[in-house]
Parts: structure tokens; C-alpha cells; sequence
């Protein structure tokens, strides 16, 4: 009975003011922090400048006059970049009084230098005709198809590459068919054939049977 009490005075007593004094200590860490973004150099306000809180996926970004307002926790660090202009980290302090900061940030204008320009007069017209003569002009992709599609391009490709899977499927289900076919006798001798021997002897003056390195 005893045990029933104890545990009733913990949760309606303990837990509810761990509770509260959690709430509270949650509720004094949160600040809203509200300015304005201009440049530097003419104190104008910056539109779309991008004010995130580092290392979290939330942010904000300024209107059209500079103004922005996010809510953030104190020692937040929040990260006002924009185009143009160099980053700047600013840190929420962690002994701010009360619940509202404002800030006015100024960004500075980033310098970018770019390599080196080298601006020469126009060339005469003996310069140009020579150089238009002598630029070469790489093939298009229409030149290229061209080239890989004639005869002898084909032949070196299909002696030298090896079949895919496809053309060595086909050429054993030939292999295959002339087997059955001639299943149960003998099978005719190309020896006796002219067509065979034509092509045998067109084959020899190409050079198919010369040994290949």
C-alpha cells in the first residue's frame, strides 16, 4: 500500500514540476532574433540574403528591404551569405537577457579577380587566310559514323573483336540445325562446289589466310 502511495506522490508531484522546470529552462533558451542586412558601402538593404542556423536545416532569407525575423536558441550560430558578398557567422550569446535580439549586419562586398586577358590586334588578311587554311576541323559525328561504317573498317572490327553473346548463340544453333539436317547420312563435300571455291580463292587474294601477328 505504501509502495502505491509513493508512486502516486511521484507522478503527481515530481513529474509535473520536473516537467515545468524543464518548460521553463526550454522557454528562457529561446530567442527571436530580428534585424536588418545592408551593404557596407551604401548601408542599402539586401534582398534574398540567406540567414541559416549552422549545422541545422533551417533559416530564413531577407525581403525585399533587408528585414528578416527566425527564431533561434541561445549559443546558436547563425549564417547570414548571399551573392556576392562574403559570409558572415554571427553567435547567439548564452548569457542574453531576456527573449529579443536585434542585429544589424553589414555585408561586405567580395572581390573575385579573374586570370589575366591578353587583347591582341586583328590579325591582317594574309594572317587570317593562312590560319583558316591550315586550322584543322574535327569530323562530326555524322563524318565519324561514316568512317566506322565502311567495308574495310567492318572487316578489321570483325576480325579482331570477339563475338557477343548474341552472334555466338546464333552461329551455334546453326551449327546445330546443319547437324540435324544431315542427321542419318552423310553430309555433301564443298569440294565439288564452285560457289565454295569462289569464294575460297576471293578469300586468299584478300589475304584471310595470311598469319596474323
Amino acid at each position: 500500500m505504501k509502495k502505491y502511495i509513493l508512486y502516486i506522490f511521484i507522478f503527481v508531484f515530481i513529474i509535473p514540476s520536473a516537467a515545468s522546470a524543464q518548460f521553463e529552462t526550454f522557454k528562457d533558451s529561446v530567442v527571436q532574433l530580428y534585424g536588418v542586412v545592408m551593404t557596407a558601402d551604401s548601408l542599402k538593404g539586401l534582398p534574398a540574403v540567406s540567414v541559416m542556423v549552422k549545422g541545422q536545416n533551417r533559416g530564413t532569407i531577407t525581403n525585399d528591404r533587408g528585414v528578416f525575423s527566425i527564431v533561434v536558441l541561445k549559443g546558436d550560430k547563425v549564417e547570414f551569405t548571399s551573392v556576392g558578398y562574403k559570409p558572415i557567422l554571427v553567435s547567439i550569446p548564452l548569457n542574453l537577457q531576456g527573449n529579443q535580439q536585434s542585429v544589424i549586419q553589414l555585408m561586405v562586398t567580395d572581390t573575385v579577380y579573374l586570370p589575366a586577358t591578353i587583347i591582341r590586334p586583328r590579325p591582317s588578311r594574309q594572317q587570317f587566310e593562312r590560319d583558316f587554311v591550315n586550322t584543322k576541323v574535327p569530323d562530326d559525328d555524322i563524318s565519324i559514323a561514316r568512317s566506322n561504317n565502311n567495308s574495310a573498317t567492318r572487316k578489321v572490327l570483325m576480325a579482331n573483336l570477339p563475338a557477343d553473346g548474341r552472334e555466338a548463340s546464333n552461329q551455334y544453333l546453326r551449327q546445330s540445325a546443319q547437324k540435324l539436317y544431315y542427321s542419318g547420312q552423310a553430309a555433301p563435300q564443298n569440294i565439288f562446289n564452285p560457289f565454295a571455291w569462289n569464294e575460297f580463292i576471293k578469300a586468299w587474294k584478300r589475304g584471310d589466310y595470311r598469319k596474323k601477328n
